[in-house]
């Protein structure tokens, strides 16, 4: 059903106009920005045309860093459907004078209308994401985000070809032409299907803008660091696009340079990365149901690592084509394997990527959000910068081969992975959740949306299993802080999540009279700090599958802290490899598999008269016979 709905979103006005002009804009600009490239490579001296390239690369990324913060504002204080017909009215002018500058053959020109073009695409970026969650519902988002990934890249793919081939022709004035022709043709397609957007009303209309590029981006960046699973996902995604140029600026170079082959073997060798961008981005909606499933990012990341490596293998004992056909490429050893890494590099990119996206939308207040991902732009406009100079140092400067240095950026990617994963453990959590939902367990969630947004509250639940934690850390999209058995809370591996995931550890105070002193002042600044507690009553796992008597524990949190309390009640764990049924937990290999378990939430219980025994009867209740 969710694969489903993620296609019914092409039907759907709320999505489709969108989805087009976005992937029309992209096409528009890579088609002259290629064309641009080839027609100088061929008018000019190697030295001169490397340099006008440079220049020209440059000069569309700088935009970015100057416009960028003040596309956000706009965004925030403006509908977004009317500044994306402004910014497709604008494109059409752009078109028209980079017509004239590629009839005329000035270089001059045609640097200024690709500068223009860079600046469009500055003001476009914030909407391009902030709109989204305006449009569609959130679990819409994950399918949104993939479509839009996909065709940016296909878009990305398909104007570069197409300006390269339009502009290699055989008579330049022919090629100038037919080029030109498209570009207007495109633009105006584009402005016509904007029309079609619906109105997405300004979140902020009273924001005062601020003109100051430096102003502005720092501010925001104090802004985004005080909530660390965004600032690190805003690092994650800019990553992400460091590799993409790198791969991107090397794959030709490698194809003709490297294998001696022509421009056929180049565009199939982008190909494959580009489909396997499309293949993993389309996979994130059937692998997370339609949710915003972070546990996908640390597989996307691990399978770029692995991607890499391979392909930095494989590529270094590819050989030179006697014949640069694409037979004969196909038939060479390793050609087979390349292609098929490349391709896996681009899955994992689509698994690592479009949940992040869809996470920052998701996670940012309202007001902030075109902001937000103005600041995204930034970063990501930064790092392709310094994918550049990598290449340089590494390719130039260390005289390493271009499989060296895939084998470099992807131990890079590895570094950078364990660096993110280990300031932000939600991620590594949602990994380890996603991997018991897709081998051992079947999760169903009722009544999630008890739960309050923001704001101190306390999650009762019944302990069945050492997995309880991470059922419930994954079921709950708001991140917990688990009051736990201290035996439990240092089981290894699982002990590194929950330390870096700020649980307490509580034992009983004839056992640890100071830590369980301790565990109660973190606790009441825990909730004065207005943080979501999951505590369970019972004080260990059970070990007959019945409810133990709650402690009265949970009542002397709530004398000094009287907080909403959240009953929940987990079914279909006893039994379990996890669970003390029929003797001590992981005593026996595991017998069941894929077996349905039910996260329940009830009512929200008021703290004044909650005594543990009316506790253990709701959450009884909810837990009902499902043992």
């Amino acid at each position: 059903m969710a694969q489903q709905g993620q296609f019914r979103l092409l039907a759907s006005r709320r999505f489709l106009p969108f989805f087009l002009t976005q992937f029309l804009g992209a096409f528009n600009d890579n088609v002259f920005k290629s064309a641009l490239m080839v027609m100088i490579a061929f008018r000019l001296a190697a030295d001169q045309a490397n340099a006008l390239n440079n220049l020209a690369a440059g000069l569309f990324i700088l935009p970015f860093f100057l416009f960028s913060a003040t596309a956000g504002q706009l965004a925030d204080k403006y509908d977004k459907s009317l500044l994306i017909r402004r910014i497709k009215l604008a494109e059409i002018g752009i078109s028209l004078l980079g017509v004239a500058a590629l009839v005329l053959g000035h270089n001059g020109l045609c640097l200024l209308v690709l500068f223009l073009l860079g600046v469009q695409s500055a003001f476009f970026g914030p909407i391009k994401y902030a709109i989204l969650p305006q449009h569609l519902r959130k679990t819409e988002l994950v399918g949104g985000n993939a479509f839009v990934e996909m065709a940016t890249f296909v878009a990305i793919l398909g104007g570069t070809i197409v300006g390269t081939v339009l502009s290699g022709a055989s008579d330049a004035a022919s090629g100038s032409q037919w080029i030109g022709a498209m570009i207007i043709g495109v633009a105006l397609v584009g402005y016509l299907v904007c029309r079609a957007i619906p109105a997405a009303p300004a979140p902020v209309p009273d924001l005062k803008i601020e003109l100051n590029p430096i102003t502005q981006t720092s501010r925001l960046l104090r802004e985004i660091t005080r909530t660390p699973a965004i600032f690190y996902s805003i690092i994650g995604i800019s990553w992400f696009w460091l590799l993409g140029a790198a791969y991107l600026t090397q794959i030709p170079s490698f194809g003709k340079n490297v294998l001696g082959g022509d421009e056929p073997l180049v565009a199939l060798l982008l190909c494959s990365f580009t489909i396997g961008v499309a293949i993993g981005s389309l996979l994130c909606e059937r692998l997370s149901g339609g949710r915003i499933e972070l546990g996908l990012v640390p597989l996307g990341a691990a399978g770029l690592t692995y991607g890499g490596i391979a392909l930095s293998v494989i590529g270094g004992g590819l050989q030179p084509l006697a014949d640069t056909s694409l037979a004969a490429f196909w038939a060479s050893d390793g050609a087979k394997a390349f292609l098929l890494h490349l391709a896996l590099i681009g899955v994992f990119g689509g698994l690592y990527i479009v949940p992040l996206y869809a996470m920052i939308q998701d996670r940012t207040d309202r007001a902030l959000r075109a902001q937000v991902i103005s600041i995204t732009n930034i970063l990501n406009a930064l790092f392709m910068v310094i994918s550049a100079v990598l290449g340089i140092v590494f390719l130039s400067v260390l005289d390493f081969s271009i499989p060296q240095f895939f084998m470099v950026i992807a131990l890079m990617n590895a570094a950078v992975a364990v660096f993110v994963f280990n300031r932000v453990p939600e991620f590594a959590m949602r990994l380890l959740v996603w991997l018991l939902s897709h081998t051992m367990y079947r999760v169903k969630h009722e009544g999630l949306e008890q739960i309050p947004a923001e704001g101190p509250a306390i999650i009762a639940c019944n302990h069945v299993s050492y997995v309880d934690a991470l059922l419930l850390a994954g079921a709950v999209r708001r991140p917990i802080r688990f009051i736990m058995y201290k035996p439990i809370y240092e089981i290894p591996v699982l002990h590194f999540i929950f330390r870096t995931g700020r649980a307490i550890p509580i034992c009983s105070k004839q056992k640890d009279p100071e830590g369980y002193a301790r565990a109660f002042e973190e606790i009441e600044q825990a909730l004065e700090d207005g943080d979501l507690l999951c505590i369970f009553p019972e004080g260990q796992l059970t070990k007959d599958g019945e409810l133990a008597p709650f402690k009265a524990g949970i009542e002397k949190i709530l004398q000094k802290n009287p907080v909403p309390v959240i009953p929940m009640a987990l079914r279909g764990l006893w039994g379990s490899f996890f669970s003390h049924k029929d003797g001590n937990a992981f005593s026996t290999l595991p017998k069941r598999f894929w077996s349905r378990v039910s996260v329940v939430a009830g009512k929200p219980l008021d703290a004044a008269s909650l005594r543990a025994e009316k506790l253990q009867e709701v959450v009884l209740g909810l837990r009902g016979e499902q043992r």
